[in-house]
């Protein structure tokens, strides 16, 4: 799954090379957090955070179709 979201936001930053995505894993989910730098951030985000809520449901319908949950961090 880390791959398929690195391509996602590799595809939508001005510096793809500066994403980072670790992940945690619980008992009950799995989060990524991404880092990448600061002047992509209004890019990943979108207007009224459209864009990060987009991928945000793909990681949910993903997750839903593999019976795991997901959740998505921006670390600044």
């Amino acid at each position: 799954m880390d791959e398929f979201l690195r391509y996602v936001v590799q595809q939508l930053v001005e510096y793809p090379d500066e994403v980072s995505i670790t992940s945690r894993q619980d008992a009950s989910k799995t989060t990524f957090f991404l880092a990448l730098r600061e002047s992509d951030m209004g890019r990943l985000i979108g207007k009224g955070g459209a864009t990060i809520s987009a991928i945000r449901e793909l990681l949910h319908a993903a997750g839903e179709k593999r019976g795991i949950k997901f959740a998505l961090e921006i670390e600044g």
